[in-house]
């Protein structure tokens, strides 16, 4: 074992032990308590499935998982033991994977725009790896940080958006003058990074940003620099209910990737997953602290309820606005009405004052009362900030949970290199033989009356 990541920083359970089950515990200690505050519960045994699995499609790809995506404990320290990097932002988030033991060579400091002050702590820590995709960055690292090792960003500016919008990344006409001043400023360039974001899913897009990349490959070696890492971004699905699976988009990835960089040629690969890894992992329970009814009669009124949340699935708990227009669903328990719990067109809203104080409108709920529970699934995306100086919201208690067997995973992938192609048919047979955590802790949002499952 590593040492990152052991059983006192997460709840045991063994297999059968349900969500509800665990719910229904932690809020009946809640109960009990006046300050009913919303709570995360965390499946690690999620993310070990998701890690080994990414493992298999890609096995010629290392994960950096990005910090910013969630900054959770329990999740750096799961990543780490598994052997992932980290693709850090600022300085907050390097601290952060270091406060727990990461060594710098992990760590990827993947922000393009970056502080003075954070390049030259990360050169006092040891963090080489950097992105860049202009001059004044470039000026930047070679001033504060002579020893950094950094990969020039492009984008595949020649594929038409659906969804225009302002990205980072060089141009490929802009790239071999970026290279030239480089090699005037002795900066080490040492590969190329992009990131297509849910555009990396369209074959035509990802092929030619790795087409760009090998051209650009070729530019940086000419020009005497030793060329040899591939960052491909991220973009991955978090949740199966996509348009494609994980081993599709793997196996039109790795057809571009054998094209232009043969496994041999000397070009490692890495990728930053973060959606994929946390979305489903993570479930969210929150109060009802307040209810406004619209009578029926109202003219223009179908008899809407609105209901405020404690706090609301916003800023740091819930998906970005970039991510999806509105805040996850709940959805009642029961797949066909229940007579003793009529439904009504509802609205959701967190604490007034909240920039992001409208939730949802339309859903169909059973009637609520103060005090009553929300559970949100599917919320371990861009729901929790790294640092508490980013947001004004309080940093939510997370109850993190694993099954015995997805930990005896955990413990049978140390000292088993994934390379090995029989290693890594070993390391994922729980995926399909009785992992019972697939089934106990998967995510369905609920609808909790009398604030207890």
């Amino acid at each position: 074992m590593n040492g990152y990541l052991n059983e006192s920083h997460f709840l045991m359970v063994e297999e059968g032990f349900t969500t509800r089950d665990l719910l229904e515990n932690l809020l009946g200690e809640l109960c009990q308590e006046s300050d009913q505050q919303a709570f995360f519960v965390a499946d690690l045994g999620d993310i070990v499935k998701k890690h080994l699995r990414f493992l298999k499609a890609l096995p010629r790809v290392k994960p950096y998982f990005p910090v910013k995506c969630n900054g959770s404990e329990g999740v750096i320290r799961l990543l780490a033991e598994l052997g992932a990097g980290f693709a850090c932002a600022n300085k907050a988030e390097i601290t952060r994977v270091q406060s727990i033991g990461v060594p710098a060579e992990r760590i990827f400091y993947s922000s393009p725009c970056k502080q003075v002050a954070h390049i030259r702590y990360a050169a006092t820590h040891g963090v080489r790896l950097m992105a860049f995709d202009n001059e004044v960055e470039l000026s930047k690292v070679a001033r504060s940080h002579p020893r950094a090792r950094m990969l020039l960003g492009i984008t595949a500016d020649s594929i038409p958006s659906a969804y225009p919008s302002m990205t980072f990344g060089t141009t490929l006409k802009s790239c071999r003058h970026l290279l030239e001043a480089a090699k005037e400023q002795a900066v080490e360039v040492v590969g190329i990074s992009f990131h297509l974001g849910s555009r990396g899913l369209e074959p035509q897009a990802f092929t030619q940003a790795v087409a760009a990349a090998q051209l650009v490959f070729d530019m940086g070696t000419e020009l005497g620099f030793r060329m040899h890492l591939l960052d491909i971004g991220g973009g991955f699905p978090g949740t199966e209910d996509t348009r494609a699976p994980l081993e599709e988009i793997a196996a039109l990835m790795s057809s571009a990737l054998d094209l232009y960089f043969p496994e041999g040629c000397g070009v490692d690969i890495v990728a930053r997953p973060g959606r994929y890894y946390v979305t489903s992992a993570f479930t969210l329970a929150v109060s009802i602290t307040a209810l406004e009814e619209i009578p029926v009669e109202q003219p223009g009124s179908d008899g809407r309820c609105d209901s405020r949340t404690c706090p609301p699935p916003t800023a740091s708990t819930a998906p970005s606005a970039a991510s999806c227009s509105t805040a996850p669903a709940p959805r009642p328990g029961c797949t066909r009405p229940c007579p003793e719990h009529p439904w009504h067109s509802s609205s959701l809203r967190g604490p007034p004052g909240h920039a992001e104080d409208r939730i949802a409108d339309g859903l169909e709920l059973p009637q609520l009362h103060v005090g009553d529970w929300l559970v949100f699934g599917n919320m371990g995306a861009y729901t929790i900030p790294t640092s508490s100086l980013l947001t004004a919201c309080p940093r939510l208690r997370v109850t993190y949970t694993m099954s015995r067997m997805a930990w005896k995973a955990v413990q049978l992938f140390q000292g088993k290199p994934p390379q090995a192609e029989d290693d890594r048919e070993s390391l994922c047979t729980p995926l399909s033989c009785g992992w019972e955590m697939a089934e106990t802790l998967c995510v369905t949002p609920v609808f909790a009356p009398a604030g207890i499952i």
